[in-house]
């Protein structure tokens, strides 16, 4: 990273908006404040997600009297997600940072990713420690998804994580490969790996609005996640299948040789639906191995579409020695 302290630094702050005219004013002034202070020039890229208000108006206006500020606006609502990615896709910096339009991301926090970056982070991540004012009903529901998605997932995401982070730019142009549509931004950086470092937080409450995530779109990004990033899901009832068939099979066993070889010596005296039950479970159990069958082929299709990247190269070390 030494190459920055020598060159001019360029920053792109990312803020995904759905209907928050009321806070961006007061955003835009207190990142206009804080940013000619850590970086010597910057870019402010507004993402519209199909605001219902006037906060594309008020973007515009913003952009017409500052043009480090910049809009994006969709043709409707694509989600938080796709809001992220336009605006990675869009920034022009040498980092990148994502943060919320609801002042639960702290701006007096942005100095502290920069000079992480600048002392070797290729993507720091903001880790929220609490959120004041949010229910219990969230909180439990946020640790439920991460355990499941960390147990399932061969990529690991910290506790907490949110998309309050920034990216240096080797980072953006790797994220910028991948092409699948339903995605957690958190998760594709996770798994693209890189150097990182971790800045902490306590979440404030909202300043102004209402959130534009229900708890059913929340439901929703959580089954996406876990899907694309976990082929278990698929793979469950081959696992079902395997369980059940091993069960039945021993019981199925124990019911021929103690009806037929011992003639009921143990009084059990298992009747005919009781055999017959047990045969159908063996039958359901290889069913369901079948379909675990089919599930790892349609594993190996969800991979080869989803089209990632084969490999993320950092550095290349051959390259730098021929430049030398």
């Amino acid at each position: 990273m030494e190459e920055i302290k020598n060159n001019k630094i360029l920053l792109s702050v990312i803020i995904p908006v759905f209907n928050e005219q009321e806070n961006l004013s007061s955003l835009y002034q207190a990142l206009k404040t804080l940013l000619p202070t850590v970086v010597e020039s910057y870019e402010i890229i507004f993402i519209d997600d199909g605001s219902s208000d006037r906060s594309a108006i008020e973007i515009t206006r913003l952009s017409t009297v500052d043009p480090a500020v910049k809009l994006i606006e969709f043709s409707r609502n694509f989600g938080k997600e796709m809001a992220i990615t336009a605006g990675i896709n869009m920034c022009q910096g040498r980092a990148c940072i994502i943060m919320d339009a609801d002042f639960q991301h702290p701006i007096e926090k942005i100095p502290e990713f920069i000079e992480k970056w600048k002392q070797g982070a290729e993507v720091v991540v903001g880790i929220r420690k609490k959120t004041k004012g949010q229910s219990l009903l969230r909180n439990s529901c946020s640790f439920v998804f991460y355990k499941i998605l960390n147990f399932i997932s061969s990529t690991a995401i910290v506790e907490n994580s949110t998309d309050f982070r920034l990216l240096d730019r080797q980072v953006i142009d790797a994220f910028n490969c991948f092409t699948e549509k339903n995605r957690m931004t958190r998760g594709l950086i996770a798994w693209l790996g890189f150097k990182r470092d971790f800045v902490y937080f306590d979440a404030e409450p909202r300043k102004a609005g209402r959130p534009g995530y229900s708890f059913i779109k929340l439901v929703h990004l959580a089954m996406s996640t876990f899907v694309s990033h976990s082929l278990i899901p698929l793979k469950l009832a081959g696992y079902l299948g395997i369980f059940i068939t091993f069960v039945s099979s021993l019981l199925g066993s124990f019911i021929l040789v103690e009806k037929y070889i011992f003639n009921d010596y143990f009084g059990f005296h298992f009747s005919g639906p009781a055999i017959l039950a047990v045969i159908n479970l063996f039958l359901i159990g290889i069913v369901l191995i079948c379909l675990g069958l089919i599930a790892l082929y349609i594993g190996n299709i969800h991979y080869e579409v989803i089209n990632r990247p084969k490999y993320v190269i950092r550095k290349n070390v051959q390259e730098h020695t021929n430049n030398l």
